[in-house]
């Protein structure tokens, strides 16, 4: 058996409560490692990483993937989580839209392209399990590496969806599924 077939195949699955601690960890880590290395005068507030932190609160409306490194026990790689529509704490502005937030994947991991296997299975959720007609996403004003990954997927500049926050402004994305 060659060493690469050796190593597990990445699972997605929806995350427990036993996973809001390293979700949380994950996400405040590759936050603050993204934004050093691409937008360096971005200072993560802690506000932002209470927010980050508070996986079982986006567990009561949120569907929360968890990306393992192989196996229902493997290393937590990445994490991704989906609004259905019309669920509080959406974001979403086109109807029967879902809202598509909180990508990371683990500074340990990137450049391995987990991003799309996370953004492949959200999709599906919200496709086939949500019946939706569309995702709707943000992104923040600045991050083009970020803007350039959903473009590619097909995501579309939608101006009238655009967020305007005390701390941050945020640019509209939908995509039609």
């Amino acid at each position: 058996m060659s060493e690469k077939s050796a190593v597990p195949e990445p699972t997605i699955r929806r995350a427990r409560p036993e996973d809001d601690a390293v979700l949380g960890e994950l996400l405040v880590a590759a936050y603050v490692t993204a934004y050093e290395k691409k937008m360096p005068h971005v200072v993560l507030p802690e506000q932002r990483k209470i927010d980050l932190r508070a996986v079982a609160e986006k567990r009561k409306h949120a569907i929360v993937l968890v990306l393992t490194g192989g196996g229902e026990k493997g290393e937590v790689l990445g994490t991704v989580s989906l609004w259905p529509q019309n669920t509080e704490g959406s974001e979403a502005w086109l109807p029967n839209a879902c809202d598509l937030r909180h990508l990371a994947t683990a500074p340990s991991a990137h450049g391995r392209g987990l991003s799309k296997s996370l953004l492949d299975e959200a999709e599906r959720v919200a496709r086939e399990e949500l019946r939706s007609d569309a995702i709707c996403l943000h992104v923040r004003k600045g991050n083009e590496g970020v803007r350039r990954l959903y473009e590619k997927r097909g995501y579309v500049r939608d101006e009238s969806g655009d967020l305007e926050l005390p701390t941050v402004s945020l640019m509209a994305f939908a995509k039609k599924l």
